[in-house]
């Protein structure tokens, strides 16, 4: 018996209609435009020495309100399961922009020890982004595959490790150029976009991703 080999393609996933994508985009450019607004007014900035806090929670909120509309909302899980995988993974392509961490290190904004792991593996995740999109147009049932789960995982692993680093760096290295605070400047704008939406935007979307990907194993299991 054939099995459905995508998101896409597959007949069991039930469309949501079109209302839902409309409210996603509109509850994302409400977000970036709050976001905007808070890292204009200096809201993310940490005193000195201080754990950014409110940063962590840019990044914390947005997961928990995507999860927990995914698992309450049978809308949004059917929305977010009949997304196109070629979409989802072709925006994470942009982040073949995290070389930009690597030239604000050389000209001494930011400290190596953020920028180097921040900045390469985000490129890792660009680079190789059009090689999954082949694979997934080639064989849509690689998204099935544990290529595809591998990918998705260590890009939701990079942005972790970078933000972590990002906030909690300077408490464990030391930067005798930039000071204990080495990364406040990716708490002001327009940085500040990077940890405050874009993190999240891409964990988001590489959540939407291996939730497709868990879904079609079971089906070609069964």
């Amino acid at each position: 018996m054939p099995y459905p080999t995508s998101s896409y393609d597959n007949p069991l996933v039930t469309q949501a209609a079109p209302a839902t994508g409309v409210y996603v985009g509109f509850g994302v450019g409400l977000w970036f435009g709050i976001i905007c607004l808070l890292g204009t007014g200096e809201v993310f900035v940490a005193p000195p020495r201080t754990p950014p806090l409110a940063l962590v929670l840019a990044v914390a909120a947005p997961l928990i309100a995507f999860i927990g509309a995914f698992c309450a909302s049978n809308r949004f899980h059917e929305f977010v399961l009949g997304l196109d995988l070629r979409f989802l993974t072709a925006i994470q392509a942009w982040r073949m922009g995290g070389r930009s961490f690597l030239a604000l290190y050389t000209f001494g904004i930011l400290p190596g020890y953020f920028a180097w792991p921040a900045g390469l593996g985000d490129m890792a995740v660009g680079v190789t982004a059009p090689w999954i999109i082949l694979a997934l147009m080639r064989r849509p049932a690689f998204a099935a595959g544990k290529t595809f789960v591998a990918w998705n995982i260590f890009g939701i692993l990079d942005l972790v490790i970078a933000v972590t680093m990002g906030g909690f760096g300077p408490r464990f290295f030391s930067d005798p150029n930039l000071g204990a605070d080495a990364t406040a400047p990716m708490s002001y704008m327009p940085l500040v976009l990077v940890p405050a939406f874009f993190v999240p935007l891409f964990i988001i979307l590489h959540f939407s991703a291996l939730f497709q990907a868990s879904r079609l194993a079971a089906e070609i299991r069964s």
